[in-house]
């Protein structure tokens, strides 16, 4: 199966998960995953919150910022794997001067 991006609808979503600015992504859900093309513009976040339920996948394609992992921040970039298991916690900050990119997957629970 592919998912072609490019025919779902751009979701901008404010202050994600108490972030900061906005996350700008395009959300596709079979109903046991959520897969996410996602981008931070310089200066968003994703707000620090835990995986209760589930883990999440990050695949950076482009650009550099930080993760916040457990309390511990952990530079990303392009082609960095960042991977939140369940039950711990995370944020994801662009604090470069360009768009950050990547891929999200969250199993769905």
């Amino acid at each position: 199966m592919n998912i072609d991006f490019n025919d779902i609808e751009l979701s901008v979503i404010p202050n994600f998960k108490g972030g900061e600015k906005e996350i700008r992504a395009r959300m596709f859900s079979d109903g046991m995953n959520r897969i996410m093309k996602s981008c931070l513009v310089p200066g968003a976040s994703i707000g620090m919150h835990t995986h209760e339920d589930s883990s999440e996948i990050i695949f950076i394609t482009s650009g550099n910022g930080h993760v916040i992992y457990d309390g511990k921040a952990e530079p990303v970039s392009a082609g960095i794997c960042h991977y939140c298991p369940k039950g711990h916690s995370h944020s994801l900050v662009n604090d470069s001067d360009a768009d950050l990119e990547f891929l999200a997957v969250v199993p769905v629970q």
